[in-house]
């Protein structure tokens, strides 16, 4: 709307905004010129100076920037601080293994925004650094749904920290890596540190049967994390959740060695390859040779498909390969790393017992209920009772090397009948 106020005329406006050819003396005329017209009286309908107005508004501007600087510095400050003397929430974390799919998020999860972790904030090298030990060393365990129900495997696996002798404490340092989405949700009800690893179109939930393709593939995606974790520059030990805790294991680990891992049987030389690794629990130093151990180890699986992690493992160290790049490897004797294959007789020296030459969830939670209550027994007698050869363990019974013959003799003739009635086998 053009405005009917005196200062908006064109004749004003050209007195007030002179142009500079008009008052070049080749245009003007040799009489005198005409005397300008007086201001309008009205001097508050005068538009104000436009040089007046840019300065007005940088310096709002200029004022807004630095009040919003004030308040991201003050932010940043609080955070730091509050993050320094721990006042922080349980740590959860996302991650996607492949590329991120929203239909693997199961409802319980989902319907609370509040549970679901940031993808874009934390990252493993956070969950990592948040439960690292002070040389940047992490326990580590992996979680499905088969295991994660209340009142089995990973409630024994943490109760047996909590009973155990000087383990309580490595709590903290203990990351449970869940497989699906209802592992996850069970870790954050349950412990501290959780982080969600989902390999995009495979379902890890259900119980994974030895052997089977959905067991393959979970433990050759496990060698695929454990090497990032190497990548990011931290040491670790990895414990699978059927695994006891009964003493610190850390004094009984080699200084020197690179890589060294528990056995099914031990021969009684620690750099034996004779010996019968079980990939269930081992301690890894990050360096350039175990980063480059697990690419081969798990580039290996290309060379021998159809068999697992541990299979490949019993190949490759008797290569050149380990030698070429200078891994030191250790096995860990079962005299302090025992399991159902071949136990920790003294429990006055066992650090560790694992539920391995077991098949079967059933069988597992039997044999390991009994376990963590004989160690409970033995931790109530009085210490001159605690060297009795009296004291041992009442495992394995379900558990037992006759029990998995047994099995896989029964699973062969279930599968020879299959193959003749023209089926496959579709149990996991």
């Amino acid at each position: 709307m053009i405005s009917s106020s005196p200062s908006s005329s064109p004749l004003s406006s050209a007195y007030i905004f002179p142009r500079r050819r008009l008052s070049s003396p080749s245009f003007l005329p040799l009489s005198s010129p005409p005397p300008k017209p007086p201001l309008p009286s009205n001097s508050g309908e005068m538009k104000p100076d436009v040089a007046s107005n840019s300065a007005v508004y940088l310096r709002r501007v200029f004022t807004a920037i630095v009040f919003l600087s004030a308040v991201v510095l003050s932010c940043f400050v609080l955070y730091r601080a509050t993050d320094s003397v721990g006042l922080k929430m349980p740590m959860v974390y996302y991650y996607y293994y492949a590329s991120g799919n929203p239909d693997l998020l199961s409802d319980d999860v989902s319907s609370d925004n509040s549970r679901l972790p940031d993808s874009k904030e934390f990252r493993l090298e956070k969950v990592l650094n948040d439960a690292a030990m002070e040389d940047k060393t992490v326990i580590l365990t992996t979680l499905n749904e088969a295991w994660a129900s209340p009142n089995s495997i990973i409630d024994l696996f943490l109760e047996s920290f909590r009973f155990g002798e000087h383990t309580r404490k490595l709590l903290n340092h203990l990351v449970i890596i869940a497989l699906d989405m209802k592992a996850f949700s069970r870790c954050l009800d349950i412990h501290t540190h959780c982080f969600a690893l989902v390999t995009e179109g495979v379902n890890f939930s259900s119980e994974a049967y030895f052997m089977t393709p959905a067991y393959l593939k979970m433990m050759w995606s496990r060698i695929f994390f454990l090497q990032s974790v190497l990548e990011l520059g931290f040491n670790f030990v990895f414990t699978d959740a059927d695994v006891m805790w009964f003493r610190d294991p850390f004094p009984h680990f080699y200084f020197d060695a690179d890589f060294q891992i528990a056995c099914d049987h031990f021969s009684g030389i620690s750099d034996g390859v004779e010996n019968k690794p079980n990939g269930g629990f081992k301690f890894v130093r990050s360096n350039n040779r175990s980063i480059e151990f697990y690419k081969y180890w798990y580039s290996s699986r290309e060379k021998f498909p159809g068999l697992h992690d541990q299979d490949v493992l019993n190949i490759i160290k008797n290569g050149t390969f380990i030698q070429d790049i200078g891994l030191k490897m250790r096995f860990l004797s079962t005299a302090y790393f025992g399991g159902f294959c071949e136990p920790s007789r003294d429990l006055n020296e066992v650090c560790t017992m694992h539920a391995n030459c077991c098949f079967g969830l059933d069988s597992k939670l039997h044999d390991l209920r009994i376990l963590l209550q004989d160690w409970k027994s033995y931790m109530s007698l009085p210490p001159r009772f605690k060297g009795s050869p009296l004291v041992s363990w009442r495992v394995p019974q379900n558990c037992s090397l006759d029990a998995l013959l047994h099995f896989d003799l029964q699973s062969e003739d279930e599968k020879q009948e299959m193959d003749n009635n023209g089926k496959t086998d579709k149990r996991l």
